[in-house]
């Protein structure tokens, strides 16, 4: 994981986007930046704060035990 200053350092504003399960009402959201081969995370409510920058590889497991229940309280 990297850090930079600002997420418009990173990728351009319109390259960041939302998950489509994301409602946006709430303002609780992260965004994402497929910034290959890593991929950008940064906080919805804080556009030009740093962003985290994840391996691809890191960021698709991390998805994928997320949507597997691995890292549900109860598992």
């Amino acid at each position: 994981m990297k850090q930079t200053r600002k997420s418009t350092d990173l990728a351009p504003e319109s390259a960041w986007f939302k998950s489509s399960y994301s409602s946006g009402a709430e303002g609780n959201c992260v965004e994402a930046a497929d910034i290959a081969p890593e991929v950008g995370i940064r906080d919805s409510k804080n556009k030009a704060g740093a962003p985290l920058v994840f391996r691809r590889s890191s960021w698709t497991a991390f998805v994928a035990s997320v949507s597997a229940g691995a890292l549900d309280a109860s598992a």
